[in-house]
């Protein structure tokens, strides 16, 4: 059974896309073991609550220094014990000390097809301005293993979406959740639960 600890900073709708593939058996052999939060008021808890998922707010406000922040961060993480940390558009910078214990085993969802509209200042509705602003036709999202970098660690999959005439951002980012986000996010843990990814050389592999 795969341990799974979701990282989350809002509404947390590729949560409930999480939760209802493993109620659904979409996913298989996981358990959401925790939910976490930087922001109190965050939907995604509330969601948490009513699944009877454990839930915790964390945030960097509390703490005077973001050394402090980090350490009990990674402590409320390592207390759940998961085999699987999930980011599902969490804002906060994961602390090195967790990327290092958490080697391949911290995954996250991107909405671009990396490597396009990724990287440092691009998240939630920016990364659509940014593809509506450029003309691009195809957009996406992506799930890759989390490393040092910013969206840089090996990618796990892919959807493309089409862009259509008279998307708005918002029109856009709805298209590439429902689409794309909440279709290989839960496929990706249900992959990872099955022992069918692994990393070789940077890059992952399928088996």
């Amino acid at each position: 059974m795969l341990n799974v600890v979701v990282l989350v900073s809002g509404g947390g709708t590729n949560l409930q896309a999480v939760i209802d593939a493993v109620k659904d058996g979409n996913i298989s052999n996981t358990k959401i073991t925790g939910v976490i939060s930087n922001n109190k008021n965050a939907y995604a808890l509330e969601r948490a609550k009513k699944s009877g998922i454990e839930n915790l707010c964390i945030s960097p406000k509390d703490f005077e220094t973001r050394e402090q922040f980090n350490e009990e961060f990674l402590k409320a993480v390592d207390d759940m014990e998961p085999d699987l940390i999930v980011l599902a558009g969490f804002l906060v910078v994961i602390p090195p000390k967790m990327i290092e214990r958490y080697t391949n085993r911290i995954i996250n969802i991107h909405p671009s097809l990396i490597p396009s509209f990724c990287g440092t200042g691009y998240y939630g509705i920016k990364v659509h301005e940014a593809a509506l602003s450029r003309g691009v036709k195809v957009v996406g999202a992506t799930v890759h293993f989390v490393d040092e970098g910013t969206d840089t660690g090996p990618i796990i999959l892919q959807r493309a979406v089409n862009v259509e005439q008279d998307d708005t951002p918002e029109i856009l980012q709805r298209r590439v959740m429902e689409q794309a986000e909440w279709k290989i996010l839960p496929l990706a843990i249900d992959l990872i639960a099955n022992g069918k990814v692994k990393v070789e050389d940077g890059k992952t592999v399928i088996l």
